[in-house]
């Protein structure tokens, strides 16, 4: 399955940078995923291109939505001002994650994986 994250604010690049080092070294996470740092602008030809603006995720079959909220979560409580995050299944579920709690986390990744997931973490 493959979620996107954005932060839409901020210093985007390095909030996601440090999201997705703390994903992969999670024991709970890391093992069931792989992180992609890039961007989804197109490329203009003779240019460098633009920064980082996107975190792709690959996650693997017998992962657990609980475990990624709670992981985001930890992360987030870690930030000097949490970021709001957009997270997202390309052409199906979108959400945003604001507050802080790590039940309102897991609500809403659960959602984003989907009734099946829910009921299988359950």
């Amino acid at each position: 399955m493959l979620i996107t994250v954005r932060c839409p604010e901020g210093p985007t690049e390095s909030e996601l940078r440090s999201l997705s080092a703390w994903l992969e070294s999670d024991r709970s996470v890391g093992r069931y995923l792989s992180a992609e740092l890039t961007t989804d602008r197109p490329r203009i030809p003779g240019q460098q291109g633009d920064g980082i603006d996107l975190l792709s995720l690959i996650l693997s079959s017998g992962f657990s939505a609980a475990s990624l909220a709670a992981s985001i979560a930890s992360w987030r409580a870690t930030r000097p001002q949490a970021p709001t995050l957009v997270v997202e299944r390309p052409g199906s579920t979108r959400i945003e994650i604001h507050g802080a709690s790590l039940a309102e986390s897991e609500a809403l990744v659960r959602r984003l994986m989907g009734d099946e997931q829910a009921d299988s973490d359950s």
